[in-house]
């Protein structure tokens, strides 16, 4: 065969391998978007690029499949919606205690359904955000919103916007079932 066929069918190979490449990072970029939905958006515009970005939930989707996490059971579960209703109730008298008292407790949910008991905030919202994508941006605007509090900036009205935040993972961690765990 002369050289230019056989450079024809190299070019061909080539063109293969880099459509074969593509079609594959399309996907992976496209069920690492399914998986973590919001949170994809919100990580693609922090990294310097789409692929640290995407390195980055894949990271944390191992770490996440390093932990135990397991649904609460029923003793657990009714005894975290009795202390979030006493949190709620002591919101009317003390607002910014009652918000610290939400964050405390979520943070309790967090560690018995399995979640490592971290103190670095960051590290506990990218842990929750692989299982709980659609709301972990909740937990980040509560924290803020809390933290407002904590230096004595938080109006009223921030401070119940943050037990609103803090209750929609609470909602979602402690009604989890078993069936529902991924």
């Amino acid at each position: 065969m002369p050289a230019w066929g056989w450079i024809v069918i190299l070019i061909a190979i080539l063109a293969l391998a880099a459509g074969a490449w593509f079609v594959t990072r399309e996907r992976r970029t496209m069920q690492l978007r399914d998986r973590f939905g919001p949170e994809y958006d919100r990580v693609s515009g922090d990294a310097p690029s789409r692929r640290e970005a995407e390195s980055e939930l894949r990271e944390r989707e191992a770490r996440r499949d390093e932990l135990e996490v397991r649904p609460l059971d029923e003793a657990s579960r009714t005894r975290y919606e009795v202390s979030w209703r006493e949190v709620q109730k002591q919101f009317v008298d003390d607002p910014p205690v009652a918000v610290a008292a939400a964050d405390t407790l979520l943070r309790s949910v967090m560690v018995d359904r399995g979640y490592p008991a971290e103190d670095d905030f960051d590290r506990r919202a990218a842990d929750v955000s692989v299982d709980h994508p659609q709301v972990v941006e909740n937990y980040r605007e509560g924290r803020r919103l809390a933290q407002l509090s904590r230096s004595g900036d938080a109006s009223t009205e921030d401070l119940r916007n943050a037990m609103n935040h803090y209750r929609a993972l609470f909602d979602e961690l402690v009604s989890e079932r078993e069936d529902e765990v991924p």
